[in-house]
Parts: C-alpha cells; sequence; structure tokens
C-alpha cells in the first residue's frame, strides 16, 4: 500500500544568524519539509562552501522524521524494516556522497577562487557602469526639461503665447513626474502656474486692445461696405441707362456692359481677427473656453449698445453715416467670426445682437423722421440706409423691419417733397420775364429742350435758337424731373418691386396741385398784356408735351413698360391752368380788341357814301390781327391760336352788333351796312389769307365765329328779305340771328331821313307799295305789329355821296410826287388840321429801286404838310442785311429825299410822277430812274 504524500510543513526557524542565512535556512527547511528538488539548494551550499546548513538541516529533517517513521513502522513494521535497511544503505551512501562531495568542494574552490574574485570585480564593475548610466539618463532627462523650459521662455519673449504653453503642457505632462531632481522638479512646478498666468494676462490685454481697436476698424468695413453698394448700385444705372438708350437710339455692344459688371471685393480681407482667435485659443489651452466666449459676448454685447446711442451733441444729418456704418461694420465682423471662429459665438447669439441693433435703429430712424421737416434730408438717410440694407443682406441678415419704417414714413417725404417744390415752382414762376428763352449753343438745346423731349422736330435748330417757351419751362421740367426722381429713389431700394402707383399718384398731386395751382396764380396776378398771356399759353403747350415726358420718365425708372404707363394714362392735369391761360389771352386781346373798337364811334352811320377800304375801325382791327398772327404762330400751337382767334372774332361779331343794337347808333343807312359788309369781308379775307394755320375746313369754321353780323348784313342787304319770315329758311341762313336785334336794327334803319331826290322818293314809294301788298298776303299768318316791324328791315335807300379825292390826289395837294405811293391803295384816312393820315393797302408791297428794296405795309401812317412828310410809319428799306425804317421823305429842290434817320439817299423827283407797282417797282412797263 502506497503512504499517503506528506503534507507541507514550515521549516524550523533559527536565531543567531543574519536575515541572508535565515532566509536560505528557511528556504532549504521549506524544501525539505516539502520535499521539492534539493539540487539548487545543494549546488548553492556548496558554491558557497558552507554544506554544513543543509546537513544540519537535514539532521533536523531527519530527526524530524524519527517519529512518524517509527509510527509507520509500527503500523508497517516489515516496511519499515526494509525502509529501515534502505535507510542504512541510504546513510551510507549519503556518507559516501558527502566525502565525494566534500572533495568536489574542495576541488572547485580550489579551481573557482580565481574565477570567484573575478565575478566579483565584474559584478562590481556592473553596479558602477549601472549607476553611470542611470546618472546620464537623468542628466538627460533634465537636460530635455532645461530644453523645453528654455524654448517656452523663448515663446513667451517672442509672444508665441499658444507654443510657450505647449511646452508647459509637455513638461507638466510626460517629463515632469520621471524628472529625477527634487529641486528641478519643484522649481518647474512652481513656474507652470506663473506661465500660465502671464499667458492669459498678456492675451487678455491684447483681447482688450483688440476690442478698442475693432470699432474703428467695424466703422472704416461699414463705410467701405456701404460705399461699394453704392458704387454697385451706380453701376447698376449706368448700365440700365446704356441699355435704355440702346433700345431708343442703337444696338450696343454687349461687350462694353459686361466689360463693367461690378466684381465686388472681399471685406473679409480689410481687418484682422489674428489677436481674438490667438486669445481663443490660448483660452482653449488653458481650459477657460466657456468662459471666454462668455467675456467675448458680453463686450460686443456692450459695444453694440454704445454703438447704438445717438449723440446729442451732433445733427444725427451729419452723425448718421457714421451711426450705420459701425453697426454694419459690427456685423460683418460677427458673421467673419461666426463663420471663421470655431465656435467662439453661435448663431443664436449673432441673430440676438441683430434683433437687439434692428430694434435701435428702428427707433432711432422713427424718432429722427418724426423731428425732419425737410425731404431731402429723409431721402440722404434713407438711401443710406437701404445701402446698409444691401450691404448686410449679402451676410444673410434680415433688413426688413428697416425697410417697412422706411415705407411708413413714404406719406411724409412725399408731403414735404411737395411743399419743397412748390416753393421751387413759386420762385421760378416768379422769374418768370414773358420772354422766349434763347439758346446759343448745342448743349443749351439739348439741356433745355432734348432732355425732357420737348422738341417738336428731330432736325436740331440752328444757333443761336429763340425757343417758343420762356425759362419757366425748362426750369419747371427740371423740378418735376427732380421730383420723380427722388420719388423713384425713396420708393425703389426699399424692397417693394411695384411701386410705380405710388410715384404716379403723387406725380398727379404735383402736377395738378402744385403746378397748376402755381401757374393759375401767376396767371391772375402777373399777366396783365398780351405778350405775356401768349408766352404762357404757348409755355402750356409745351407743358402738355412735357408731361407725356414726365410719366413715361416716371415709368421707365420704375421699371415699368411703357404700354402699361400710356395704357394707365389719365387726362392733362394742367387743363386748369391751360384753359386759364388761353381764357386770359382771349381776354387781354378782346380788351386790346375793344380798344380799336373805340373808333366805331368815328363810323358815320347814317352816310351815304360807302367806304372804299372799310371803317377806320376794322383796318386797324385787321392790322392789329394779323401782327398777333404773325407773332404768335412762332410760339402758340395752331389749335391754341385757332381757338383764341375764333373767341377774338366772336368778340368781334358782338360788339358790331351790339353797336348796331346800342345806343350810339341813332339811325343806320344803306351806305353804312355796306361799309359793314366790306369790313367783314375784310375779316373773311383774314381767314382766308390763315392758310399756313387752317384746312379749309378750319377756316370755314373759323369764319363761324362771326356767323352772328355776316347773317344780319345778309338779311339787310338782301333783296327778298322777305324770306326771313320762312322758318326753313330762316333756320338754314338766318340762325344766329335774334328776333330783338333785328327789329331794333330794322328800326334804325327805317329811321335815315330820306334824300330830295325825285328817284329816292319814286323807289321808296315802289317799295312801300310792293311790301304793303306782301303784308297783306301773309298778314294771316303772323300778328301786323311783327310784319311791320320786319318789313322795316327791307326799306332800301339809294345813297348819293360826294367822291373825296384819292390817296395820290391827297399827296399831290402837299406839293409832293404821287410816286410815293405805290399802287394799291384801297383806303386812306387823313386829318387836314394836323396833317395825320393813314393808308391802307391790300396787302403787305415789295419793290426795288435802283439798288435799294422797299418794303410797305398793308397799313401806313405819318404826318404829312407841304413838301414833306414826317413820322412815317410802315415803310422800310434794306441795307446791306438788315431793315430799317423810312421815317421821313422831303423835297428838296428836284430831288427827293429819303431819310432813315442817320442817313438818307436822294433821288430825281420826276422818276416819282408815276406810282410803282408791288413786285416790279418801276420796271414793269419798262420805266427806269433817270441817271
Amino acid at each position: 500500500m502506497q503512504s499517503p504524500k506528506p503534507r507541507r510543513k514550515a521549516g524550523p526557524t533559527t536565531n543567531g544568524l543574519d536575515s541572508a542565512e535565515k532566509l536560505d535556512e528557511l528556504l532549504i527547511s521549506s524544501a525539505i519539509c516539502n520535499g521539492e528538488d534539493l539540487g539548487p539548494f545543494v549546488r548553492k551550499t556548496f558554491g558557497t562552501g558552507k554544506p554544513e546548513t543543509l546537513l544540519h538541516h537535514l539532521k533536523l529533517f531527519s530527526r524530524s522524521k524519527e517519529s512518524e517513521i517509527e509510527e509507520v513502522c509500527k503500523a508497517h513494521y516489515q516496511d519499515f524494516i526494509h525502509a529501515v535497511d534502505d535507510l542504512k544503505s541510504l546513510l551510507s551512501d549519503v556518507e559516501s556522497l558527502k566525502s565525494a562531495l566534500s572533495d568536489s568542494n574542495s576541488k572547485l574552490q580550489s579551481v573557482a577562487a580565481p574565477l570567484l574574485s573575478s565575478l566579483d570585480s565584474l559584478v562590481e564593475a556592473g553596479t558602477v557602469s549601472k549607476n553611470v548610466d542611470l546618472a546620464i539618463g537623468a542628466v538627460k532627462h533634465c537636460v530635455r526639461v532645461a530644453e523645453i523650459a528654455s524654448r517656452a521662455n523663448r515663446h513667451l519673449q517672442g509672444g508665441r503665447f499658444y507654443m510657450a504653453l505647449k511646452c508647459v503642457e509637455l513638461i507638466e505632462s510626460e517629463l515632469l513626474e520621471k524628472t529625477p531632481s527634487s529641486t528641478l522638479k519643484r522649481m518647474i512646478e512652481k513656474r507652470i502656474p506663473e506661465i500660465r498666468g502671464y499667458v492669459k494676462r498678456r492675451v487678455s490685454k491684447e483681447l482688450g486692445d483688440w476690442l478698442v481697436e475693432i470699432r474703428v476698424v467695424c466703422r472704416n468695413l461699414g463705410q467701405l461696405a456701404i460705399g461699394e453698394a453704392s458704387s454697385s448700385r451706380q453701376r447698376e444705372e449706368e448700365v440700365r441707362i446704356k441699355r435704355k438708350e440702346a433700345e431708343c437710339v442703337y444696338t450696343l455692344n454687349e461687350e462694353d456692359i459686361d466689360g463693367d459688371e461690378y466684381e465686388s471685393s472681399d471685406d473679409d480681407d480689410a481687418f484682422d481677427l489674428t489677436p481674438l482667435y490667438r486669445a481663443y485659443h490660448i483660452h482653449q489651452t488653458l481650459s477657460l473656453e466657456d468662459g471666454f466666449k462668455q467675456y467675448y459676448f458680453d463686450n460686443r454685447e456692450l459695444q453694440l449698445k454704445s454703438d447704438s446711442q445717438v449723440s446729442s451733441m451732433t445733427p444725427f444729418l451729419e452723425s448718421h453715416q457714421t451711426f450705420f456704418a459701425q453697426i454694419a461694420g459690427f456685423f460683418i465682423v460677427e458673421d467673419r467670426v461666426l463663420r471663421t471662429g470655431g465656435g467662439l459665438i453661435s448663431k443664436v447669439e449673432v441673430e440676438f445682437l441683430w434683433d437687439l441693433a434692428v430694434t435701435n435703429m428702428c427707433a432711432v430712424l422713427e424718432d429722427q423722421f418724426s423731428r425732419m421737416q425737410t425731404a431731402n434730408h429723409l431721402l440722404l438717410i434713407k438711401d443710406y440706409v437701404s445701402l446698409l440694407g444691401v450691404s448686410l443682406r449679402r451676410y444673410g441678415y434680415t433688413v426688413d423691419p428697416l425697410l417697412e419704417v422706411l415705407s411708413k414714413h413714404r406719406d411724409k417725404y412725399h408731403e414735404l417733397l411737395l411743399s419743397d417744390c412748390r416753393k421751387q415752382m413759386a420762385e421760378a414762376l416768379s422769374a418768370d420775364k414773358f420772354e422766349q428763352m434763347l439758346m446759343k449753343k448745342e448743349y443749351e438745346y439739348s439741356m433745355n429742350v432734348l432732355s425732357f423731349q420737348l422738341q417738336t422736330s428731330d432736325i436740331v435748330p440752328a444757333f443761336p435758337y429763340i425757343a417758343p417757351f420762356s425759362t419757366t419751362v425748362p426750369d419747371c421740367c427740371r423740378i418735376v424731373r427732380s421730383f420723380i426722381e427722388d420719388s423713384v429713389s425713396f420708393m425703389s431700394h426699399g424692397g417693394q418691386l411695384d411701386f410705380y402707383d405710388v410715384v404716379k399718384k403723387y406725380l398727379d398731386r404735383l402736377l395738378g396741385e402744385v403746378l397748376d395751382e402755381a401757374l393759375l396764380k401767376l396767371i391772375s396776378s402777373s399777366v396783365h398784356v398780351v405778350s405775356q398771356a401768349m408766352q404762357v399759353a404757348a409755355n402750356m403747350a409745351v407743358f402738355e408735351r412735357a408731361c407725356d415726358f414726365f410719366f413715361r420718365h416716371a415709368a421707365q425708372l420704375s421699371g415699368v413698360p411703357l404700354r402699361m404707363a400710356e395704357r394707365g394714362r389719365r387726362h392733362f392735369p394742367l387743363t386748369k391752368s391751360q384753359n386759364a391761360a388761353e381764357e386770359t389771352l382771349s381776354g387781354l386781346l378782346k380788351k386790346k380788341i375793344d380798344g380799336f373798337m373805340i373808333l366805331v364811334e368815328n363810323v358815320n352811320w347814317t352816310s351815304d357814301d360807302v367806304p372804299q377800304g372799310g371803317n377806320e375801325y376794322m383796318n386797324e382791327v385787321i392790322i392789329y390781327l394779323e401782327t398777333l398772327v404773325s407773332t404768335a404762330q412762332q410760339i402758340l400751337p395752331a389749335k391754341v391760336l385757332r381757338r383764341v382767334l375764333r373767341d377774338v372774332l366772336a368778340h368781334i361779331s358782338e360788339r358790331i352788333v351790339g353797336t348796331l343794337c346800342g345806343d350810339l347808333v341813332k339811325r343806320l343807312s344803306m351806305a353804312a351796312i355796306k361799309g359793314l359788309d366790306v369790313d367783314i369781308q375784310l375779316l373773311d379775307s383774314f381767314t382766308e389769307q390763315l392758310t399756313s394755320l387752317l384746312t379749309e375746313k378750319e377756316a370755314n369754321e373759323m369764319k363761324t365765329a362771326f356767323v352772328e353780323i355776316r347773317q344780319m348784313i345778309n338779311l339787310l342787304l338782301s333783296s327778298h328779305p322777305e324770306k326771313f319770315l320762312n322758318p326753313v329758311i330762316r333756320e338754314r341762313s338766318y340762325h344766329a340771328l335774334d328776333n330783338r336785334k333785328v327789329a331794333t336794327v330794322s328800326e334804325k334803319l327805317r329811321r335815315v331821313e330820306a334824300k330830295p331826290k325825285e328817284q329816292i322818293v319814286r323807289h321808296v314809294d315802289k317799295e312801300i307799295e310792293r311790301y304793303t301788298n306782301h303784308i297783306n298776303r301773309v298778314k294771316q299768318a303772323m300778328s301786323l305789329n311783327t310784319i311791320l316791324t320786319w318789313s322795316l328791315v327791307f326799306f332800301l335807300f339809294l345813297t348819293v355821296s360826294d367822291q373825296k379825292p384819292t390817296a395820290y390826289d391827297a399827296v399831290k395837294s402837299y406839293n409832293l410826287p404821287p410816286g410815293i405811293l405805290p399802287k394799291g391803295v384801297v383806303d386812306y384816312e387823313l386829318n387836314r388840321k394836323t396833317g395825320d393820315f393813314k393808308v391802307y393797302f391790300n396787302g403787305t408791297c415789295d419793290f426795288s429801286i435802283q439798288s435799294y428794296q422797299l418794303k410797305y405795309k398793308s397799313t401806313i401812317s405819318g404826318v404829312i404838310s407841304a413838301g414833306q412828310v414826317k413820322n412815317l410809319k410802315g415803310v422800310s428799306v434794306k441795307v446791306l442785311f438788315f431793315w430799317v425804317n423810312i421815317v421821313e421823305v422831303s423835297l428838296d429842290g428836284g430831288d427827293l429825299d429819303f431819310s432813315v434817320g442817320i442817313a438818307s439817299a436822294s433821288f430825281p423827283a420826276v422818276d416819282f410822277e408815276e406810282s410803282p407797282q408791288c413786285g416790279c417797282g418801276f420796271d414793269c412797263n419798262g420805266l427806269l430812274f433817270s441817271s
């Protein structure tokens, strides 16, 4: 039976040995007790030359096992006996082994002694080498720490704080714990917080300086950004103008436009964020990132609140650009920080700052706009705010609240603008001299005519050019154009795309209220003579063309197609002033005509002589009307002139009829009626001469202006006046006549005393008998009083008058040759007492005498005496390139002198015995002047 495996027991301990020996003894004892391999211990024991310990422990072990052996022997006696025998044999073997070991030990010690001494030297040398290696490693470590510390110092001195902190972090995290020198370690541990504190102070100071400097940078940056937005808008306007000119004049080369395209510069390059980012990076390195973010946001918020305050020391009009530029630059910087700051500021924080700024700006604008009383100031601030919006919209900021504030004050701006225009127009109209505008250069024509499309022809006139309008027209046009451009400028770039209706509404008010009222005031207060009224009427015709340009100009600036603007066009907005101008002109002309009509008092209404050339008043009227037309047709449009002339002719007709019906004419002769007929024929001739102004249809319509007097004369001269009683004939031929006026004139015609001549009496008797028979036939249809009244109209009286001498005979009576009057005199007037005279021709008369060209007007006047004519008017002679008036004609011996005041020319008097003919003078029948 196999014995159980003995348990391990701790070996006995021995006192008195040193610690190393005790440890060896314990190990040997434990190995023996546990039955472990003793080979290593044996080799070590003999190697040290001290086997006694092993033997001692073996003996002790054997003693300790004796009792066990004994028990085992008792239990297994035979086995024990065999074991004892084995043990004995073992002991003998041990003794032999001991002796062998002793011998081997002796030999080994003898052999290993020198080796052991060498080994001891080697171990000692290895220990020294190891210590040296450790020392060298420690020195190298310290040297590296010193080098990194020195590098950190250089970075600190060079301001490279991040590199210095990285060096400090490297020392602290990797080298400090391994530093063998406690002194160096303590010194480094002390300096690291100091270095970090120094870096924090330095970057905080740099950040503070940057925060101060960035305010100036923001202002400059905002001005730069707004300036670029303004330049971009100006370039867009220039391109728009070029395209407009291309559409109107020629096809524009696209390369010309593409070459001017706006290339926006990067505003971000205009400022440096390095101090901010370095401070942020340093604080990130110092693990102070959150605190730094909050510090930066709080400081920027305080700066924004400070920038949003309006200075009370400087007017807002002067400081508004700096105010808005500061805010614009602020948010340009914040946009850059948001995009490149690595989370330094969040989008929510930027939006918070922007909302704060917008609220403050809106409040400032509301307050300042409420105080402003000048439209130009509002426009300046509005333009700058819109440019601010354009600049910041590029960076994604919402500017709608600002634009809403601008739109809110739209009405106030236009009211102020209308007020300014009212003052400007009042000044412009008050300075009007009512004279046609003279333009000496082409640029003046372009500036005053072409720029407002006032020209009636595309042909550029020769210069100097006299325009049909006065200086008031282009001045007012400039005011209106400026109003349109200011209105469009205020409405544009404000977020509202379709604003033409607003511009048009206020343009209608400017024209219909401001300009129209100013013109009405001018007409009522400053127009006193015909020339002034004519100029104003001419101006109104030009304003009518200008108004078309104004609405087209407003549509073009508003980006509205012209066809839509034409479709929404209303009536002429200056109708009131236009009508007032024409009425004023007509009224002044009627007053002027009334001055000539006073000469009606000189008419002998009971004369038996028919004036051959018409009555004096009508000749004066015709002369004035001819002069008026020659002047008016140069400036007045044909339609205006037609309306005015029609009113004047109608007034002449009314005055003549009124004179016939009035108290001035007590009795009326048939010769006077025939004289009136001549007068009306003169009016007809005058109307027919207006071929350049009137078509045939218009001329016929013009004659209807004096239809009443025409029909009255036709009735009085009719051979069958009884036809007036026929309603159909009366409606067709006498529709303009009033029955009461006809009765009044007929009564006056009846009162004329008959000439005591037999033929007249016989004629009257016959007429009475004839019309008495007619009355009897129609008395059933009409009352007797009516018949008698109308029958008086048709009593025709023969007139016999003494013939007055001709004009040529009258000239001879003053010892002057008749040839000083050309052929064609139709009538003349002569006051024998004073010598005042007037000679009337069918029209103007031109002819040549030798090298002189003479011109007689349709009426000439002067003072005639024996052998002399003074104060001559209506006769002119062409000298070189100019026409000068002949003021005196005198007979000096056998010569006839013609004087123009500063010079005179003489001709033989015999050459003027015959009167020259218009056109050919004395050469018509081979009559030549004597040499």
